[in-house]
């Protein structure tokens, strides 16, 4: 019996790449994929300097890629 996927999530690193987990596929053009079924993380550059695209390769440190901060949360009804 296969196990059911694992919905996948995106999470940006500080000034890094973007880490997705679970079950996806990389869609790098039309009618060519990237998968990633043997891999449970991938990294996704951010700055556009990686030497392999979509990946990240840690170029990022040396470029001294800054990602802007997320966006402040908005209080909920519930705050107060």
């Amino acid at each position: 019996m296969s196990k059911p996927a694992e919905p996948a999530t995106i999470t940006p690193c500080p000034d890094g790449p973007l880490l997705v987990r679970g079950d996806f596929t990389v869609l790098t053009a039309p009618g060519r994929e990237e998968t990633a079924s043997d891999r449970r993380v991938v990294a996704l550059c951010r700055c556009g300097k990686t030497g392999i695209p979509p990946l990240c390769d840690g170029s990022h440190r040396a470029v001294g890629f800054r990602a802007p901060a997320p966006p402040a949360a908005e209080p909920s009804s519930e705050d107060g």
